[in-house]
């Protein structure tokens, strides 16, 4: 689904280039989660833009679905840390934001974003104002945005970061359930987090950047079975790959 070849990334500022990103060579197939750690400001943001189209690389080429990437993708919908919610809509009509600005008619998605919203547990929060919900579900409107359109690639930008320890896991789990684990449909998606144990619960794949200019330093296969539960977060064989992981960081 996606493809990386050789990506740098060199900003031009008042003091001097700045390489953000050099070599990034990777692929990630259809259906797959991977997550990206690394130290902050590695670049895992500014690669997710890359990805999306929103900023173009300087060195090397991005396919997303075995096409070249020259300018912003439509085929994708994006969680960010903030849910980025409009305070003066109400639930519903944020999550039909993403159908406006796609100049779709907002009425015809309706139902689906009611859907969303219910699947979410946000059932009956609809016709609710941002400031009338907590953060996670906040965060929970912004991925049924993110998911309106039905985009087969997702990109998620330390979504859960803000949020607390126990309404992290709980998203955690919640996004695995949309994503569709055991589902032969699942949607793409690359998750940008600082947490290991997170990255480990939730991925494929765990890729392990280095310090500015980003680099990919190692990846790792993730064989926990799924669907994960909360047992699996307890489980000796996730530990025993945080700690590899974490390793590997530090040697960075």
């Amino acid at each position: 689904m996606i493809v990386l070849e050789g990506v740098g990334m060199t900003y031009r500022a008042e003091s001097g280039p700045v390489e953000a990103l050099r070599d990034i060579t990777l692929e990630v197939g259809r259906g797959e989660l991977v997550a990206l750690v690394g130290p902050s400001g590695c670049g895992k943001s500014t690669l997710l833009r890359i990805i999306a189209g929103l900023r173009p690389a300087t060195a090397g080429r991005v396919l997303v679905d075995r096409r070249p990437v020259t300018r912003p993708i439509a085929a994708v919908g994006m969680v960010f840390q903030a849910p980025v919610l409009l305070k003066w809509r109400a639930i519903v009509e944020n999550v039909l934001l993403a159908a406006e600005l796609s100049g779709l008619d907002p009425a015809a998605y309706r139902a689906r974003a009611e859907e969303l919203l219910a699947l979410v547990g946000l059932g009956g929060f609809d016709d609710k104002l941002p400031r009338e919900l907590s953060g996670g579900m906040q965060q929970r409107a912004a991925l049924c945005r993110a998911l309106l359109l039905d985009p087969p690639l997702l990109l998620m930008d330390e979504p859960f970061g803000a949020l607390d320890a126990m309404t992290r896991d709980e998203l955690g789990l919640e996004l695995l359930r949309v994503w569709g684990e055991g589902s032969r449909t699942r949607k793409t998606v690359v998750f940008v987090t600082h947490s290991i144990p997170e990255a480990v619960f939730l991925a494929d794949r765990v890729v392990v950047m280095t310090p500015r200019p980003g680099r990919v330093a190692e990846t790792f296969p993730v064989g926990l079975p799924r669907p994960r539960t909360v047992e699996t977060r307890a489980s000796a064989e996730l530990g025993a790959l945080v700690l590899r992981v974490h390793e590997t960081l530090s040697r960075t």
